[in-house]
């Protein structure tokens, strides 16, 4: 019998007690057997309720509950979960397993888990009450900030047009901070909410129970959603591009990004509409571009050179570890575009001189092989982004790009420019500056 299924045997029932929300804080209560949880987020404003009515807010902190709480239940996968605290209706029990089973694709996949939509997880909740929906005039947008490129784009792209900002920051570090100054906004009127992991989980992962990949950007969606209707934000513009839609697993729906997927877009403001009436909307301003239209775009303001940074294995230190697909993506992307000097400057080495990093690019370039688990773009983006590099570099190729060279011998890569997908929930005032981005020669 696998690990999963002794769990699920020794473990049968997951319950989602309760949720408490005050000025200063949001507790959630989960329990399996003896195992109580209690993850938590604390406020960093003390905030009115505004013009929603307490229904509104009550049904959005349940529901950031609702995406907190498979972080816990993976652990035991246990078969039932039961809602001890809200209602869900069939539609919205239905909403959650695909959001749930489709964003644990990659912990399915790493943990040679076989299972199926209908079997995996059985849900049971009252019918949900009513939400009294209140009208009101929101304003500005919400911006949620990784500190990557991408939410720097977002950042400048808003500015541009004139919308008022509020940075949304879950644990601020460094560079989300300074990538905030650096847009000449102010630290202070940041939002950051500090969320923290009950340890207790902790110890049942060190206990040889199971962990993995969550689609935690549905944590990020629901607390915007929760921050944004407190400040009656208008807008929360996300920063996730039209590369995250693929799958890493060739023949297989397995996609780290599932939350930042279209699809999940998609589901969350049909959630929205559907649970909560009217609210702040919620959509990705970069979703008609690519990776590589977008690294274009970032590399036209070094002011952020010095701050940015989206390594989530030197997250703590604020540093490029240098040694992760990330990083090494990242890299490709910008030495499309700067030289040498400026990309040592940013991440401390010369990564297409490392070696040893051959088979990490190999997964990042060649079809046939699944692509790291990592936020990472399409391998035409980074095959086109090689190619700029070795032109770049032509005269003494480092040994990455002789390799990409190698393997490639006379390559003629996709043309991007001009790219657009049109897939996207971008208002109409956003589009002329996107289009201007993405028509750029």
């Amino acid at each position: 019998m696998s690990t999963f299924d002794e769990l699920r045997e020794q473990h049968p029932l997951f319950i989602y007690h309760s949720f408490e929300l005050n000025e200063k804080a949001l507790t959630f209560h989960f329990q399996i057997d003896e195992f109580h949880f209690y993850p938590k987020w604390e406020f960093d404003h003390n905030y009115m309720y505004g013009h929603f009515s307490q229904k509104q807010l009550e049904a959005v902190a349940f529901s950031l509950g609702m995406a907190e709480l498979v972080s816990y239940w993976k652990c035991a996968c246990c078969p039932t979960v039961e809602v001890r605290c809200g209602g869900l209706s069939e539609w919205q029990i239905n909403w959650w397993k695909k959001l749930y089973f489709n964003g644990l694709g990659e912990f399915f996949y790493r943990n040679g888990i076989n299972t199926d939509l209908e079997s995996f997880m059985n849900i049971t909740a009252p019918e949900p009450e009513a939400v009294h929906e209140v009208r009101c005039d929101l304003r500005g947008a919400l911006v949620p900030v990784g500190g990557g490129k991408d939410s720097v784009v977002t950042l400048e792209i808003l500015k541009k047009e004139g919308t008022e900002i509020t940075p949304y920051i879950i644990n601020a570090r460094g560079a989300t901070l300074g990538c905030v100054e650096a847009a000449g906004i102010s630290a202070d009127k940041a939002v950051c909410p500090r969320r923290s992991i009950d340890k207790a989980l902790l110890e049942r992962n060190a206990a040889g129970w199971l962990n993995g990949h969550t689609p935690f950007s549905a944590v990020v969606a629901f607390s915007s959603l929760l921050h944004a209707v407190l400040l009656n934000k208008r807008f929360i513009v996300l920063s996730n591009e039209s590369s995250a839609n693929e799958t890493y697993v060739e023949g297989a729906k397995v996609n780290h990004q599932y939350s930042k997927s279209t699809e999940f877009e998609k589901d969350f403001r049909e959630y929205c509409a559907e649970s909560f009436g009217s609210c702040p909307e919620y959509f990705s301003l970069l979703r008609p571009l690519s990776e590589w239209q977008i690294a274009r775009e970032f590399v036209k303001y070094p002011q952020y050179f010095g701050v940015f940074q989206s390594c989530n294995l030197g997250s703590k230190t604020d540093s490029w570890c240098c040694n992760c697909a990330k990083c090494l993506y990242v890299y490709i992307l910008l030495a499309a575009f700067l030289d040498d000097e400026a990309l040592v400057k940013i991440f401390g080495c010369n990564m297409l001189e490392k070696g040893e990093l051959s088979q990490m690019l190999d997964g990042l370039m060649l079809d046939g092989e699944d692509k790291p688990f990592e936020c990472v773009g399409t391998k035409d983006e980074v095959r086109l982004s090689l190619k700029m590099a070795l032109d770049r570099r032509k005269d003494d190729p480092p040994v990455l790009l002789k390799r990409f060279a190698e393997k490639f011998d006379g390559y003629s890569p996709k043309d991007m420019d001009g790219f657009f997908d049109g897939d996207n929930f971008v208002p109409q005032k956003f589009i002329p500056y996107l289009e201007k981005i993405a028509n750029e020669h």
